[in-house]
């Protein structure tokens, strides 16, 4: 890619991101939010875990923007039965009988794992050195994964049984927790109707990974001012119990705050947020935009949060005035 000034550079990304979004909703009807958080955890170099029912095309969606970045994708679906050999390799006997490592789908791009609480803690530990590490391990061998690295899972929230619920540790490596909703009226009659006729929509690529590695780097070298530092630690620490900055809310309705992590994401996050709208450094707002699929898998209610009916969305929206 050409050599930018990183405030042309910002100009470029916002240019490519309304192209991109335009792609993508060739074949995605609605689900604007879903779209954005999904492309903003690619350039800020992290994952997504999509929650939402069957039938709300999350597996679509994944696979339309995968396209529309032209960058390689295997889709994993998860199953009790599946084992890390599956996702990661395995060595074989080749006809010299000498090993030879054949990689797994986990060398890709975009990695999709669906219905990634089907398959047991075993299983779905074999992504987490892949996802912090962008490596995999077999055999005693360390592999590279292919740069750029996202793992995009998806989550059926209602159907529980014969299911493993992700430790919070992996959660935790998942920048985004992105919910899907059902389609407005509108919406599913323009889905519905392009779903029920003979259409073929080609999708061009907008962006190469050469590209998505540049913009991601030029993310991390945005400025942010000091007053928005304090504002994405301090909501943080206010999720906490014991802590000087703890609310309220937090005494009442949570058991457990939020980490580090989650405010390194903010400010990544924000960051993200404000380049893609053309902007050259973040405020409080940009913050406050990624907030909710940051915070809400990184707290947990208590049993009273869920008796009084304040929801993750209820109790973030408090903690950010």
């Amino acid at each position: 890619m050409e050599k930018l000034s990183d405030k042309d550079g910002i100009d470029q990304l916002s240019i490519k991101y309304k192209a991109l979004k335009a792609e993508i909703h060739k074949v995605i009807v609605g689900q604007d939010d879903v779209v954005n958080q999904v492309i903003m955890s690619i350039f800020s170099r992290g994952h997504s875990l999509l929650v939402g029912v069957p039938g709300l095309a999350k597996t679509l969606l994944i696979q339309t923007i995968s396209d529309s970045l032209g960058l390689s994708f295997k889709r994993i679906q998860f199953t009790p039965d599946l084992m890390p050999s599956d996702i990661i390799g395995s060595e074989i006997l080749d006809e010299n009988r000498n090993f030879k490592f054949i990689k797994g789908p986990i060398f890709a791009n975009i990695v999709l794992a669906d219905e990634i609480n089907r398959t047991p803690p075993k299983t779905q530990a074999a992504l987490l050195e892949a996802m912090q590490e962008k490596t995999v391990t077999a055999a005693g061998t360390k592999y590279e994964l292919d740069k750029p690295f996202f793992v995009l899972a998806t989550q059926n929230p209602i159907e529980q049984e014969g299911t493993y619920p992700l430790p919070e540790a992996q959660l935790d490596r998942f920048m985004f927790n992105i919910w899907v909703d059902y389609p407005t009226y509108e919406e599913e009659i323009a889905i519905v109707k392009n779903t029920t006729a003979d259409l073929k929509t080609n999708l061009s690529p907008i962006l190469s990974g050469e590209e998505i590695v540049y913009f991601q780097n030029l993310i991390r070298r945005i400025p942010v001012p000091e007053s928005v530092y304090e504002y994405a630690v301090k909501l943080v620490a206010k999720t906490r119990k014991n802590s000087p900055h703890t609310h309220p809310l937090t005494e009442q309705y949570l058991d457990w705050g939020a980490g580090p992590r989650a405010s390194q994401y903010l400010i990544i996050g924000a960051k993200c947020h404000a380049a893609i709208h053309g902007k050259y450094s973040p405020d409080i707002e940009d913050v406050k935009a990624v907030a909710y699929a940051i915070l809400r898998h990184r707290i947990v209610r208590n049993y009273r949060a869920e008796a009084e009916g304040y929801t993750m969305e209820k109790i973030i929206q408090e903690l950010m005035k």
